[in-house]
């Protein structure tokens, strides 16, 4: 076989690879959010289990081999670890099949999905990084620092999810007026603050990721707490500022969006309660972090909801007068 002829193999395989991977992009870009969602799940389980040091080493698990080993002093802890790890492959993957898909929708479809790589690179490039100050935490004994920075980069990863998600999908959209797009804009940032809030709370809080030498934040997680739900309480009045102001210009999907908005809000608000006066319990830290996930999900649909697609659609010109018509008398 030439090289041609190979070259030509190869080109069709491809083609027929992303051809059939266009086929499934809506799911595939709904299985994304969920892998992204997931891995937030496993992490937050090795944070609350005390496994964050289950693999003392990175890459390695431990000196010499990738995986734990059977004499390792770090007992169940390890598998807990390693597991979280080997689902970075899978995330990794799924990303990459979503990729494929995207290029070969824009290849074999008539509308424009052009918009939608960049983002999916970027999931896919923002998975590598985890991976990366995933690394950096192990070897700095969970410094609490760069452990909320790997919890806020899984944010952004499920908000750049969940656009793509919003991007399939068709939405029957009204423009609005740019002062409630602000108000969404700043909604959001005031939301990004409380999340960065809570990732204080728990560095300062019980569950350090490690079971042995705890590594901790040096201020009071009381304190830290309080100064969390200030900020909640501030975001869930931009919240209702956002149902009132989508009502009131009659935009109706967007008013639905930030209608889940609020409710996931609200139970958030709920769980945060119950878990700071029952002492921080594990399992309801962990139904905080995964909710928080879809807190970001719904509002990230529901700022996406005010920004309706501008038309490319050129005015019709009027007919021109005939010379006949332009000579009759008024």
């Amino acid at each position: 076989m030439t090289v041609t002829a190979r070259t030509h193999h190869v080109r069709r395989g491809w083609v027929t690879l992303t051809d059939l991977l266009a086929r499934v992009l809506t799911p595939l870009a709904w299985i994304n959010l969920a892998v992204e969602i997931l891995i937030v799940g496993t992490g937050g389980l090795v944070r609350l289990s005390g496994s964050g040091l289950g693999c003392p080493r990175w890459p390695e698990c431990v000196n010499g081999s990738l995986t734990p080993v059977r004499h390792q002093a770090q007992e169940w802890h390890k598998y807990v670890e390693f597991g979280n790890r080997m689902l970075t492959s899978l995330v990794s993957i799924v990303a990459v099949l979503l990729i494929l898909a995207i290029i070969g929708h824009r290849r074999s479809s008539a509308s424009d999905r052009r918009a939608l790589l960049p983002p999916a690179l970027g999931v896919l490039g923002g998975i590598a990084l985890q991976a990366v100050v995933g690394g950096i935490s192990v070897l700095t004994d969970l410094n609490p620092a760069i452990v909320a920075l790997h919890f806020l980069i899984s944010m952004v990863l499920v908000a750049t999810s969940a656009w793509v998600v919003w991007q399939l999908r068709e939405h029957r959209l009204v423009p609005v007026r740019r002062e409630v797009r602000l108000l969404g804009a700043g909604t959001a940032a005031v939301a990004g603050l409380v999340l960065m809030l809570g990732t204080a709370v728990t560095g300062a809080g019980p569950h350090s990721g490690d079971a042995t030498h705890p590594a901790r934040f040096g201020f009071s997680p009381r304190s830290a707490a309080w100064l969390h739900a200030d900020m909640v309480m501030l975001f869930s009045g931009l919240v209702v500022a956002m149902l009132v102001a989508t009502s009131l210009v009659g935009a109706r999907t967007a008013l639905r969006r930030w209608r889940l908005v609020a409710v996931i809000t609200v139970l958030q608000g709920i769980v945060g309660y119950t878990q700071y006066f029952l002492g921080v319990p594990g399992a309801l830290v962990l139904v905080h972090m995964l909710m928080a996930c879809l807190l970001v999900v719904a509002l990230t649909w529901g700022v996406l909801a005010l920004h309706a697609p501008t038309s490319t659609a050129r005015p019709t010109p009027a007919p021109k007068a005939s010379r006949t018509s332009a000579h009759l008398p008024g």
